[in-house]
């Protein structure tokens, strides 16, 4: 009996009512002979017997040949399942896991990605030594990004909320992660307080729900003296910072400031998804998360 050949199987696990077919979409065009199985409202309660299901029938080889893409648009219940995923796998039945929940990761890992091509096109160096300010910071594209760009060792990253209490969160949890206190919570509810957000920084990042403006033109131009790069991930009008158009990729939006638009993020996020998705595929087992799809973005746009 001559070997078994495994076909690649991608298993998307979501904590939505319905699937993504924008993962599934792109994992099928990348990758033809590809299966995809779906399992669709997952609680973490129900990972345990869907991943012991997937490692054991196809043996130590086969695994190597599962894939696991955990989506969804409940950030803590996705975290909890990528826990419950790990906490099942052993060796030799270990697999790797995919983490993008509704392309927030790899949307936060383009936005910081873009906003630091422009500082260096500008001649301003890296992210190092910066002041950066996430306004509206505490969803999974703020989270990602806030964390990022600790992690690149900026000076102090600013990140704003409606509820302060949102932005504590978020800022402690990055903070002990990172073992570092560059992450500060601010409260911003109206324009003015968002100028005092924006007053010291250097880059701007807005990561607000779509149609919703987050930073007024007269409030960057008034408050926004420091601002070199500001950067919006809603496509969806009203536009999160006044005056910046999706498409625009680094384009001077007032005096001395460059913006980045949603679509220009959003072209550099699905290169970066299909990097991902390929690299899942081409190793036996690991975690790809926002921190895996940082790092292949920044290969991709500094190689």
């Amino acid at each position: 009996m001559s070997e078994l050949k495994f076909k690649p199987i991608f298993i998307f696990l979501d904590t939505d009512k319905h699937a993504s077919p924008f993962d599934i979409l792109m994992t099928i065009d990348l990758i033809p002979d590809v299966v995809v199985l779906k399992y669709e409202n997952v609680a973490p309660e129900d990972v345990e017997k869907i991943v012991y299901d997937a490692l054991f029938p196809r043996g130590p080889k086969g695994v190597k040949f599962t894939k696991i893409f955990v989506n969804g648009s409940k950030l803590e219940i996705v975290n909890a399942i990528v826990e419950k995923v790990k906490k099942c796998m052993f060796p030799p039945f270990e697999l790797s896991v995919i983490v993008d929940p509704r392309g927030s990761y790899t949307t936060a890992s383009a936005a910081v990605l873009k906003t630091l091509e422009v500082m260096q096109k500008l001649g301003l160096g890296t992210i190092e030594g910066k002041s950066v300010t996430v306004l509206a910071g505490t969803g999974p594209v703020g989270v990602a990004a806030t964390w990022l760009y600790a992690a690149e060792k900026a000076e102090k990253v600013i990140v704003t909320s409606r509820e302060l209490a949102r932005a504590q969160s978020v800022a402690s949890k990055v903070n002990e992660e990172l073992k570092t206190d560059v992450v500060k919570p601010f409260q911003a509810r109206t324009p003015e307080d968002v100028g005092r957000a924006v007053e010291d920084a250097d880059i701007v990042l807005a990561t607000g729900a779509p149609g919703v403006q987050l930073l007024p033109l007269d409030t960057l131009k008034t408050h926004g003296k420091r601002v070199k790069v500001v950067a919006d991930c809603n496509a969806v009008p009203p536009y999160g910072v006044e005056g910046l158009e999706p498409k625009w990729d680094g384009k001077e939006i007032v005096p001395g400031v460059y913006g980045v638009g949603a679509l220009a993020i959003g072209v550099l996020k699905n290169k970066i998804e299909a990097e991902l998705i390929k690299k899942a595929l081409q190793e036996p087992k690991g975690i790809f998360d926002f921190k895996a799809a940082y790092e292949i973005g920044k290969a991709m746009l500094f190689r």
